[in-house]
């Protein structure tokens, strides 16, 4: 049996390095385009699995506060994507 618990809290503790970390990547002054893109890339990736495991918890009925950490998690992937997208627009002006 599939330890969704268990998948939560790693993808979690995963998530909040990434929270720290991808902002200091990204103000980085010598990180490359395609370095940005493999983030960006990799972030979409993490948020894409987040909705899933997301909705796993949703159909095995796991409780509201599951639900919503595991809600908080894509959120915070998908916050960290869009701030690498903002990172791209800004290095092709």
């Amino acid at each position: 049996m599939t330890d969704w618990i268990g998948i939560l809290k790693e993808q979690t503790a995963n998530g909040d390095q990434m929270g720290r970390e991808v902002p200091k990547m990204l103000a980085n002054p010598d990180i490359s385009e395609a370095q940005v893109k493999t983030l960006f890339a990799a972030l979409e990736k993490q948020a894409d699995f987040a909705e899933k495991l997301r909705l796993a918890l949703e159909k095995f009925g796991h409780d509201f506060p599951i639900i919503k950490a595991a809600e908080r998690l894509e959120e915070r992937y998908a916050d960290l994507a869009a701030s690498a997208a903002e990172k791209l627009k800004a290095m092709r002006k």
